[in-house]
């Protein structure tokens, strides 16, 4: 029996053919494409791609998989009946990259750095570095564990959280008392209905004056405008690459507010990004040549 795959572009359709086999058809076809004559065994999603797009594919698919790793959202336009895979491998250590990225800037003042580059302007204040912070990681996935890889060697103090409390863990209840003696917050979680929000004014306050927190996970965990107003306070500093809204309005104050750090979404957009989806896709046509579940469910 022949598996036909949908694929999102020509480019990934020429670097799979020549990796599978008669038995495997692959198509260029997207969710808001004309339907097709016979059902999709296997579609791949674009990298940027809103999951509302899922909405209209009916029976038309049997799975998905998404080029992405977060898959908020996704549930209420799969149709039933429709599996989805998130990527897994795929984006977590070039998450931690720009974790370690937005770290390493905001304390060691690059962003001011940079401007001063600019206006070729010579200026040498001191800025806190990184030996000797303590550093609260919140999440220890598969990107908070690929965090802990990079920043091991600068010198924190590293304290680790996740939903339940386990050897070297605490858990995320325990966030409370940890704040105060932050120097440092990395935001590594998915986004669910318990860490919606979660950083709100209570957890703010509870932060050490100047304190830096990074948002590499997903927008709405962070109230934005409680981080604004305590970060235009000078309480708190700010290094995120996601946010909410997105795209950030021109307007908004976190474009221009010092102690603001932003990057746009860019975690994942590393140009190596291929060479860990064309596996993981070869990987999934496999198991459904073998009759078997693809790997990686999140939804079905």
């Amino acid at each position: 029996m022949t598996v036909l795959v949908a694929l999102p572009d020509r480019e990934m359709l020429d670097r799979l053919a020549p990796q599978v086999g008669d038995d495997v058809e692959l198509v260029v076809w997207r969710a808001q494409d004309q339907p097709l004559a016979t059902v999709v065994d296997l579609l791949v999603m674009p990298y940027t791609v809103s999951y509302d797009s899922l909405a209209t594919l009916g029976g038309q698919v049997r799975h998905v998989q998404s080029q992405s790793l977060g898959y908020d959202g996704a549930g209420p336009f799969l149709p039933a009946g429709m599996t989805l895979s998130n990527a897994v491998g795929v984006h977590e250590g070039p998450t931690a990259e720009m974790a370690m990225t937005l770290v390493l800037a905001s304390q060691r003042g690059w962003p001011a750095v940079g401007r001063n580059q600019d206006a070729r302007s010579w200026e040498r204040p001191m800025w806190p570095g990184l030996i000797g912070k303590r550093l609260l990681l919140v999440g220890v996935g598969g990107i908070g564990r690929e965090f802990e890889n990079r920043i091991t060697g600068f010198g924190v103090h590293l304290t680790r959280v996740a939903r339940h409390a386990r050897d070297g863990i605490h858990a995320i209840d325990e966030l409370p008392a940890l704040l105060a003696e932050a120097d440092i917050v990395v935001l590594a979680v998915p986004l669910t209905a318990e860490t919606e929000g979660l950083v709100d004014d209570a957890f703010l306050d509870r932060l050490p004056r100047g304190a830096l927190l990074v948002n590499v996970s997903r927008g709405r965990i962070v109230d934005t405008v409680a981080l604004v107003e305590h970060v235009r306070s000078g309480a708190v500093r700010s290094a995120l690459d996601v946010m909410e809204p997105e795209p950030l309005p021109a307007d908004h104050p976190l474009w221009s507010l010092p102690g603001s750090l932003l990057s746009p979404h860019l975690g994942g957009n590393v140009s190596s990004i291929n060479e860990r989806v064309d596996p993981l896709v070869l990987e999934q046509i496999e198991l459904l040549r073998r009759g078997e579940r693809p790997r990686n469910i999140v939804i079905g």
